[in-house]
């Protein structure tokens, strides 16, 4: 099994920011595996259903937690704690600052560059969860962080967040036979980042 966490913010204010791209990311698996109605749960909403891969089902339990970010580790400390999730099979999509706008990384373990959310789980967990990084670039200055994360998605990055997201649902079967290297490989060649598609003259 496997416990898929997205990281944001609740509430319609906050629904478009690009701090919430974890929920959007789980959001799309969600939907495209069709997964269970999304239940109060854990401090969180969760969705429960099943990855089809090539070696059978695995179930899977979607989670996004109500906390807001800075506490998002006690709902995914409750949830690891009731299904007995040890933290290789921990997947938490977010938002990642220090990568270009629409590459995607997967990693275990590591740093967490700032980001509150994953600092919440990390404090309640530990960091050897697996952390699948959806960047959204950096404002270019520390003091512009916080509105940037904060603000919506411009109309011209769409295209390319829907094209991430829908990679990233369209690939989970990968996750569900922990096939790591080739998930991150399958969405970034379903939906490569802006800068890395060739320009037109």
């Amino acid at each position: 099994m496997l416990l898929i966490v997205g990281l944001g913010n609740p509430g319609e204010k906050y629904k478009g920011n690009r701090h919430n791209i974890g929920f959007m990311a789980v959001d799309a698996i969600a939907e495209y595996h069709r997964f269970g109605p999304e239940k109060s749960k854990f401090n969180g909403a969760v969705r429960e259903g099943f990855l089809e891969s090539a070696t059978g089902r695995m179930k899977a339990i979607i989670l996004k937690p109500m906390t807001f970010m800075n506490e998002s580790g006690r709902s995914v400390q409750k949830a690891a704690q009731f299904y007995k999730m040890p933290l290789d099979k921990i997947i938490v999509f977010h938002d990642e600052l220090d990568l270009e706008a629409g590459k995607f990384r997967l990693k275990t373990g590591g740093g967490i560059a700032g980001h509150n959310g994953l600092r919440s789980i990390r404090q309640n967990l530990g960091a050897d969860f697996v952390r699948a990084r959806i960047g959204i670039g950096h404002p270019g200055h520390k003091d512009k962080v916080h509105s940037h994360v904060l603000s919506d998605f411009a109309k011209a990055d769409k295209d390319w967040v829907n094209a991430l997201t829908d990679a990233c649902a369209r690939a989970a079967d990968l996750l569900a036979m922990g096939e790591h290297n080739k998930y991150q490989t399958k969405v970034n060649h379903l939906a490569p980042a802006p800068s890395a598609k060739p320009r037109r003259n």
